[in-house]
């Protein structure tokens, strides 16, 4: 993992885009701090415009400082995180004012602690970051690294691959914003 995480640290830390594992599919990734970098990564998946993206964190504790938890929503965290859950919660202040808009710009804020040690250390070392499903906007999502490589070719400038693989199955939308968590279905 430690030349892996370098190089795609580095990447990241230089505005580009990254693919790495994590737990549950390959997330193409930029810097949520960087809005150029993330607009890169909105046309290089041809996301529609105004489509939010989640962010990835190292840490459960981390979680605060981009959006607010109430006391079921820390049952659930504490419960559920790392894992294999995509939470919906209320940006804070903090969110709306350093996250690119497309991360932190509506109602919610989508966040991710990745059961993947990879995905971890990127998020540590170069995060927060976005890290939305590898794979072109409205296709199926990438199985393994050189399907990722096929779709976005030189636009990524670093392709990670670690175990664990990841399980081929989407995160589990969690809407923890009202009294109790509540799965919200992918659209």
């Amino acid at each position: 993992m430690g030349r892996s995480a370098a190089a795609g640290v580095r990447a990241l830390l230089a505005g580009d885009l990254v693919v790495h594992p994590t737990d549950t599919l390959y997330a193409l990734a930029a810097r949520a701090q960087d809005p150029a970098a993330v607009r890169r990564l909105v046309r290089a998946k041809g996301r529609p415009d105004g489509k939010p993206l989640s962010v990835a964190l190292s840490s459960i504790e981390e979680l605060e400082r981009w959006g607010r938890l109430a006391p079921p929503a820390r049952r659930f965290v504490r419960d559920g995180l790392p894992g294999p859950y995509t939470v919906l919660l209320t940006p804070t202040p903090e969110a709306r004012r350093r996250l690119a808009p497309e991360v932190a710009g509506g109602a919610t804020i989508g966040v991710r602690v990745p059961a993947h040690p990879l995905a971890r250390e990127l998020a540590r070392r170069a995060g927060p970051i976005v890290a939305t499903s590898a794979n072109p906007s409205g296709a199926p999502p990438t199985r393994d690294l050189e399907a990722a490589r096929r779709a976005f070719g030189s636009t990524v400038a670093a392709y990670l691959d670690d175990r664990p693989r990841p399980s081929g199955t989407p995160s589990r939308l969690i809407d923890l914003t009202g009294s109790r968590p509540r799965e919200v279905p992918r659209r």
